[in-house]
């Protein structure tokens, strides 16, 4: 699947946490990172896979794609944008 590779500079797996702590988990890392890089965040299907993304987008962050690992999970690419 070399359509759905994408270079990120830091990996974190939220499919061990429950909201709030997957929000928490996730934005802990981005913080930590710097303007343009770009975070995969492992998380599990459902009420996760819906709620991460959009909470990213609400920070001002930017999707790159979602994909899905096909064993449950999903794997969301993310780029840090900093606030202006």
């Amino acid at each position: 699947m070399a359509d759905t590779e994408i270079t990120f500079d830091e990996e974190v797996d939220i499919t061990d946490k429950v909201c709030p702590l997957t929000f928490v988990k996730e934005k802990v890392t981005l913080d930590e990172l710097d303007d343009g890089q770009v975070l995969a965040i492992r998380m599990n299907d459902g009420e996760t896979e819906k709620n991460v993304p959009r909470s990213i987008k609400e920070e001002g962050h930017q999707i790159l794609k979602l994909v899905d690992n096909e064993d449950g999970t999903y794997t969301l690419y993310v780029r840090k944008v900093e606030e202006e």
